[in-house]
């Protein structure tokens, strides 16, 4: 596998904005328009919607539209999601390669854009799994600095780095759409840190994302990387607020399983499972029997496949915050031997 190096951004750059699955803005304007400044007064960058952005109407085609012109402007240097949603799997697949492939640059999405991400890698252009305008930029209160910190990385400097693991932690939300609630600051509770498991080193190149997306490749049959490719990947995963049972999670990890991509791939990283939503909002010990059960159900069926490389769970990225844009398709190194995960942004 052959990636393309990504160029970084300078204050004053513009970047392309799109809905490639759920058009947020076209509901919840005010969470927008906040991020959006964000990226003006906080990031210096000069934020583009492409057209259908906004538009409650946009099809898949006017999305898929949206995504060329965003990749071969040449005047964009960088292309942001408003969110995810629950559409790519219904055309990301059949996009022409072309438009992507010859004109590499910084995509950032996560949740659904798993399947552009996805995309993206096989024709060997890097991304960031995750800085969305909803859900980061436009976090109610104040950005979270930790989310600050790797997006500025992977936005203007790059290089190797040591990954960290937050001292606290946020899953629960607040509604969108309600002005009061723009400055309050969410509800954050004490994190356990990553957990750790094997003890032999890893190094390969980052690929997966949503769970719950990457059940929609497997059952669809949309195009991933090849077994061979397996073998020179770290694989992460991490759900969604959907809040799927330990019992999904194993059927989808055993579907990876039986396809020879658990025996194959050089680790294995799961982000940390936000386990609230606003039709089950549970209590802390809910929560944590709910956060345990899912992580034995991984070490557990991970280990029936692969019995030897390193299982990290709990890592700040995915629907939780703060929340790392984890650089996807690019040299990743976990090392069990120093408890240490280290990516080139």
């Amino acid at each position: 596998m052959k990636f393309k190096p990504l160029p970084k951004l300078r204050p004053g750059d513009s970047v392309g904005i799109v809905s490639p699955s759920f058009v947020a803005p076209a509901v919840f304007p005010l969470e927008y328009e906040l991020g959006m400044s964000r990226l003006r007064e906080q990031f210096g960058l000069n934020p583009v919607p492409l057209p259908n952005a906004t538009n409650p109407n946009a099809t898949n085609e006017d999305k898929a539209s949206d995504l060329i012109e965003a990749f071969t402007n040449p005047d964009i240097k960088a292309v942001i999601t408003t969110i995810g949603g629950d559409h790519q799997i219904e055309y990301v697949h059949r996009l022409p390669p072309e438009p992507f492939r010859n004109n590499p640059k910084p995509f950032f999405g996560y949740s659904d854009n798993s399947h552009l991400c996805n995309f993206l890698f096989r024709q060997g252009v890097p991304s960031f799994y995750g800085g969305c305008i909803y859900t980061e930029y436009a976090m109610q209160g104040s950005m979270d600095e930790m989310t600050s910190r790797y997006l500025r990385l992977a936005l203007f400097d790059g290089g190797t780095v040591a990954l960290d693991s937050s001292p606290d932690f946020n899953d629960e939300d607040l509604f969108w759409g309600k002005p009061e609630l723009l400055s309050k600051r969410r509800r954050y509770q004490p994190n356990s840190g990553w957990h750790w498991d094997g003890e032999h080193d890893a190094k390969g190149v980052s690929w997966g994302g949503c769970l719950e997306s990457i059940d929609e490749l497997l059952r669809h049959n949309a195009p991933i990387p090849s077994l061979a490719d397996f073998e020179n990947i770290v694989l992460f995963l991490e759900t969604s607020e959907e809040r799927p049972s330990d019992g999904y999670v194993m059927r989808v990890l055993r579907a990876l399983g039986e396809r020879g991509i658990l025996a194959t791939v050089q680790g294995f990283l799961m982000g940390r499972p936000k386990a609230w939503n606003f039709e089950q909002p549970l209590t802390d010990s809910e929560k944590e029997r709910y956060t345990e059960t899912q992580r034995q159900a991984v070490l557990k069926t991970v280990r029936r496949y692969n019995p030897t490389m390193p299982i990290v769970q709990n890592l700040d990225f995915g629907h939780t915050a703060p929340s790392i844009c984890l650089p996807y398709g690019a040299p990743i190194e976990v090392a069990a031997t120093r408890k240490q995960i280290a990516c080139s942004f």
